[in-house]
């Protein structure tokens, strides 16, 4: 694990702590704190969990129930939770 991908993985903890249940129901907030955690101590940049996560995000901006501005941060940062892609040699 680097300290870019802890940071990362803070930073979603952090903005689920901060919509809290104004804006995400438990079981919202726990679909993306799963995918944080399989992203950060899996083997794999994406999974099952990371998919799910963003369907979810992606749900909640067509409902208006979360900004454009914060699904693209907690997105980025979810992304960024997971090993860096393999660069071609």
């Amino acid at each position: 694990m680097t300290s870019e991908r802890a940071d990362a993985y803070g930073r979603v903890i952090k903005a689920l702590a901060d919509l809290g249940p104004t804006k995400l129901h438990e079981d919202e907030q726990q679909v993306i704190r799963e995918a944080a955690d399989a992203l950060l101590f899996e083997e794999s940049r994406w999974n099952a969990e990371h998919a799910e996560a963003r369907e979810l995000i992606v749900r909640l901006v067509e409902s208006e129930r979360l900004l454009e501005e914060t699904a693209d941060r907690l997105l980025g940062d979810l992304a960024a939770c997971g090993h860096a892609p393999l660069m071609p040699a």
